[in-house]
């Protein structure tokens, strides 16, 4: 909606995870060379976790396109509420195994058949797991075995796991301690410090279209890193939401008062709600529904 309004060519704070707006901080540059050195290296298990929203499918998102460059064949699983049958079915597919998917005998034997001809011809296989924190024990247990595919070289099946920190703690548990032992690597996003969510918030603007942006001041990002924890969904939701609340107002920059608004619609709890209540300067927010609605 707002896009011709202030000049952007796409939209800045799009909530798909999108390779092409990849913020590079530390943390997601260290997390992605650690995926794809892991699946090079043949380590197995790999583990990638973290707050909700810190950008783990967007590492994904870029690990796959990092796949599909070096010809790796993956078969990618994000729906994990599965059965043991549902998991090597969807498996199957995902990997187009020619046998019967409805039967895990035969879906095993033509994946070892699979693993072993791209081992010997130097290639290896993937399976990524998003949302792997709601994993049953027993599909987990099924993916721990998977990872002993292995040959001289190392080993022939790269398993990526992926989710919430409720799979760090799920893996402390002692039914899990043999998977745990077989993890090479681990990594773990957090929220944006200060810096990183100001540096984040322009960086996305210049992807769109405004560098040196003035849309958002200084003050006011930092008021957006406080309020959400300096986590990447809920900035890019914050900004998006101002951005429609200024191209209502007619108005290329926000404003505390929008800021004030936008939370509150959104439900958002924050320590320290009342910040900036108190100041010369506050303003009781402008609702949305008290603006007249103009389109382009």
């Amino acid at each position: 909606m707002y896009n011709a309004f202030f000049g952007f060519s796409q939209n800045p704070f799009n909530m798909s995870p999108d390779p092409a707006f990849l913020f590079r901080s530390p943390q997601h540059e260290e997390a992605l060379a650690n995926l794809i050195y892991g699946v090079q290296s043949r380590k197995g298990f790999i583990v990638l976790t973290g707050e909700v929203g810190t950008g783990k499918t967007t590492m994904l998102e870029c690990l796959r396109d990092f796949l599909y460059a070096q010809q790796i064949a993956f078969a990618s699983l994000f729906n994990t509420r599965l059965t043991v049958e549902q998991f090597f079915e969807m498996l199957s597919y995902d990997l187009d195994l020619r046998c019967n998917r409805l039967s895990k005998t035969e879906v095993l034997l033509s994946l070892n058949n699979m693993v072993l001809e791209r081992a010997a011809a130097g290639r290896t296989t993937v399976l990524i797991v998003d949302e792997a924190h709601n994993l049953g024990w027993d599909v987990l247990e099924e993916i721990r075995l998977l990872g002993n595919l292995e040959n001289r070289r190392g080993k022939m099946l790269q398993i990526i796991l992926a989710g919430q920190q409720e799979l760090d703690r799920k893996m402390e548990a002692p039914e899990f301690r043999q998977l745990k032992q077989r993890i090479a690597l681990r990594c773990t996003l957090r929220g944006f410090n200060l810096q990183e969510a100001i540096a984040y918030v322009n960086s996305r603007m210049s992807r769109a279209g405004i560098k040196d942006q003035t849309i958002f001041g200084l003050e006011l990002i930092e008021e957006i890193h406080f309020r959400s924890q300096g986590i990447p969904r809920l900035i890019n939701a914050i900004c998006d939401n101002l951005l429609l609340t200024a191209f209502a107002m007619e108005t290329k920059t926000t404003a505390l008062a929008m800021l004030d608004e936008v939370t509150a619609d959104m439900r958002l709890d924050y320590p320290g709600e009342a910040r900036f209540r108190s100041g010369p300067d506050y303003a009781e927010p402008v609702r949305r529904s008290q603006i007249p609605y103009r389109v382009e």
